[in-house]
């Protein structure tokens, strides 16, 4: 993962930490759990860093939402491609059982939790697969996102990092 930050990083750096911090926060699987320590490595202000990593973080939740189910029947209708669509799908289903018990909270908190597997691109998924209406969705990943962000600002900055925040 480190090599992979790096390059990222080093690939991205030259337009800024702000924009590498945007972009990073916006790729899945990393999103600002890799995006927010990278800012603060390159020295951004706490405060700057949180709300790029969100901003960044929650841009791909509506059309994750409402483009993964057409892109999924779309790989479905080609041979070579529709086993890759049925791998996704059973991928994020198989992580929905809390999502799907605890519905709106459920999903916050799956998003909140910042380990591999979990976060807004994937709970966005999770919610469009099990028909989540689309507000109660963008609710629920915006609160958890930020939550996401409180605790990786916490072990990136510190707590008085955190603190600066709201102060």
């Amino acid at each position: 993962m480190h090599e992979l930050a790096q390059t990222l990083f080093d690939s991205l750096s030259a337009l800024g930490p702000e924009i590498a911090v945007f972009i990073i926060s916006m790729c899945p699987f990393v999103e600002l759990r890799l995006a927010i320590p990278i800012g603060c490595i390159a020295g951004l202000p706490v405060w700057e860093c949180f709300l790029l990593a969100i901003i960044g973080n929650l841009l791909p939740v509506p059309a994750i939402f409402y483009l993964l189910r057409p892109i999924f029947n779309w790989f479905r209708r080609r041979p070579k491609l529709a086993p890759i669509a049925e791998k996704l799908e059973k991928k994020l289903l198989s992580k929905s059982g809390k999502v799907t018990r605890y519905a709106f909270w459920g999903l916050m908190l799956f998003v909140a939790v910042p380990l591999p597997g979990t976060g807004a691109w994937t709970g966005t998924g999770i919610a469009a697969l099990l028909d989540f209406k689309p507000k109660n969705t963008f609710l629920s990943v915006c609160l958890g996102v930020l939550a996401a962000a409180i605790v990786v600002c916490g072990i990136s900055y510190g707590i008085s990092g955190i603190l600066s925040i709201f102060a």
